[in-house]
C-alpha cells in the first residue's frame, strides 16, 4: 500500500527563480524585468543592517578570515510574499500615474504586464 503525499507548493522565491529562465527563453521582457526586480528586492531585504558597524582604528579591528562577516537575515514566506506584493502594488500605482500625468499608455501597459506577471506567482 502506497501513500501519496500531497504535493507541496514550492516556496515563492523558488517559484520566482524557476520562472525567470522560462520568461527569458520566451523573450517576455515584462516578466523577466519584474522577476529580476522582485528577486533583487528579496535579496536586498535579507541584507545585513550595517548601521551598528563602527569604523575605528586599524589596530582595534577584527583580525582573521571571516571575523567581520555577519549572517544574512532570514525571511519568512510571509515576508517574501509581502515584498512581492509591494512590487506589484508599486507597478500598478506607477502605471496609474503614467496614464494620468503623462498619457504614457505604453509604459503604463508595460508596468501592468510586469505587475500581472508577479501577481500570478502570489496565488
Amino acid at each position: 500500500m502506497t501513500t501519496e503525499r500531497p504535493s507541496e507548493v514550492p516556496p515563492l522565491r523558488d517559484r520566482l527563480r524557476a520562472a525567470l529562465p522560462v520568461a527569458m527563453k520566451a523573450r517576455d521582457r515584462s516578466a523577466t524585468a519584474a522577476l529580476r526586480s522582485a528577486l533583487g528586492a528579496i535579496d536586498n531585504a535579507e541584507a545585513v543592517d550595517a548601521s551598528d558597524v563602527h569604523a575605528g582604528a586599524i589596530e582595534t579591528s577584527a583580525v582573521g578570515l571571516g571575523t567581520a562577516e555577519r549572517a544574512r537575515r532570514i525571511l519568512t514566506e510571509a515576508d517574501i510574499a509581502a515584498i512581492v506584493q509591494s512590487e506589484v502594488d508599486e507597478r500598478r500605482t506607477a502605471a496609474t500615474e503614467y496614464e494620468s500625468l503623462t498619457g504614457g499608455a505604453d509604459r503604463a501597459a508595460a508596468l501592468r504586464a510586469e505587475a500581472d506577471a508577479l501577481a500570478g506567482h502570489l496565488d
